[in-house]
């Protein structure tokens, strides 16, 4: 008699590296019933790493919503399906945001294809772009998230990575120009389809500088090699003046892909929707993909996104709400700058954008952050999970507590006063000398 194997998933699904990555391990930690276990108060437990903005929703954005709720027929025509590529008046108002906002030119709505989130959008990029033998290149470090949907691809797609992290100095593209040479030397001895980072960036809070953004793009343009860019944080940045690579799209550079999500600027987490933007060919190909994954994107969503969107850039309250939410943001990633100065002392990246730093705490990071969870409750992410250059780093994210300043001061003092009783320099070598 035939017997099953003894299971039916596939080899790559089953792999540690794949299913335990340091971020899922640390938030299956920090669930509430393992923190009652850990006979810590759930209540009392402060969180440094969320990846979520918590700030409101704009008043005219939920009006639409009530809208929409309040008219019987509109309501049954938001129950229909959209297009794959999405709604033409929602793919129109992307457009004139990214003109009116962000100074681009030369975008059409053949450029943009409309999605489920920017996570099943990317994951569908890889599936449009990548095959057996290609390789990707990403930053070191870089989202955690990317190697984790490339590898569910199989193991035949090969991820390089470029360091763009100086760990001795602790500072973000310190050095473009031996950057873009160890990127041009890259391209021509490995031949990478795809290029992938975001800006700003997670984990490091940082943006790509201008002028290396455009050599990028020129770079890799010459050498065959696709750009996609993530712009989930791209109404957080903390600078004077808007980037100019902001402006930069798809009908400049044909190589150059953008991907956007609701999550972070509106604080549309889980109302999921997200767009890209590239060449028409590229589009086309992303909406062959989509057919066979969502079919479409959420109707209603589209409905009260377009419809907020032409009422609030008609009457100038979009470019307010993003300015307040910003200055919110960059007030808090002032003080939690502040606090690592004031109780950690140790090296971090000040955020231009997003919602993030990391900090070089001197040992092996994991192990840190469960002590300190256990002893304190406060939760870090370890950085090993972004990339090698992290190993003796954590991640901080200040996004949650953006509106609670004085709890993440009491976070940031916990941890000093664990670190009081048992320091860093009596854990051991760090991984890197041991």
């Amino acid at each position: 008699m035939e017997t099953m194997p003894k299971s039916p998933l596939v080899a790559r699904l089953q792999a540690d590296d794949l299913a335990h990555s340091p971020i899922r391990k640390i938030m299956a930690l920090a669930d509430r019933d393992n923190i009652v276990a850990m006979g810590l108060d759930p209540d009392e437990v402060i969180s440094f790493a969320g990846g979520w903005v918590n700030h409101e929703a704009p008043a005219l954005m939920r009006a639409e919503y009530e809208r929409i709720a309040a008219d019987a027929r509109l309501f049954h025509q938001t129950g229909g399906y959209s297009p794959t590529k999405g709604l033409p008046a929602l793919r129109e108002m992307l457009v004139r945001l990214d003109r009116e906002l962000y100074s681009g030119e030369g975008l059409s709505v053949d450029n943009v294809i409309i999605g489920q989130s920017s996570t099943q959008l990317t994951y569908c990029l890889f599936t449009a772009l990548l095959e057996a033998g290609d390789k990707v290149l990403l930053f070191d470090p870089t989202y955690a998230n990317y190697a984790p949907q490339i590898a569910l691809l199989g193991d035949d797609i090969e991820i390089l990575s470029l360091p763009v992290l100086d760990t001795e100095s602790w500072s973000y593209f310190a050095d473009p120009d031996s950057i873009l040479e160890n990127l041009e030397r890259m391209l021509v001895e490995q031949h990478p389809k795809l290029l992938l980072f975001s800006t700003p960036d997670n984990p490091t809070g940082r943006l790509v500088p201008d002028q290396a953004f455009d050599e990028i793009v020129a770079l890799t343009a010459r050498h065959g090699c696709m750009v996609a860019v993530d712009y989930a944080y791209r109404a957080q940045f903390f600078t004077e003046q808007q980037p100019a690579h902001f402006a930069v799209g798809p009908a400049q550079h044909e190589n150059l892909i953008r991907i956007h999500s609701n999550s972070k600027w509106c604080r549309g987490l889980g109302r999921r929707l997200g767009w890209i933007e590239a060449a028409p060919d590229i589009v086309d190909a992303l909406e062959l993909v989509q057919q066979g994954v969502i079919l479409c994107p959420d109707t209603l969503h589209q409905v009260a996104l377009a419809g907020y969107l032409e009422k609030a850039l008609d009457d100038g309250s979009l470019r307010t709400y993003l300015e307040d939410s910003r200055q919110c943001y960059a007030r808090a990633a002032r003080h939690m700058s502040r606090c690592i100065d004031e109780y950690l002392s140790m090296p971090y990246l000040q955020p231009e954008g997003g919602l993030y730093t990391v900090v070089d705490v001197g040992c092996e990071a994991e192990a840190l952050v469960y002590d300190i969870l256990a002893a304190t409750g406060v939760i870090f992410v370890p950085g090993a999970g972004f990339g090698a250059t992290l190993a003796t780093a954590i991640r901080v994210s200040f996004g949650p507590l953006v509106n609670d300043l004085e709890r993440m001061e009491e976070g940031f003092a916990r941890v000093r006063r664990y670190l009081d009783a048992s320091p860093i320099a009596e854990r051991g070598p760090t991984t890197a000398s041991a």
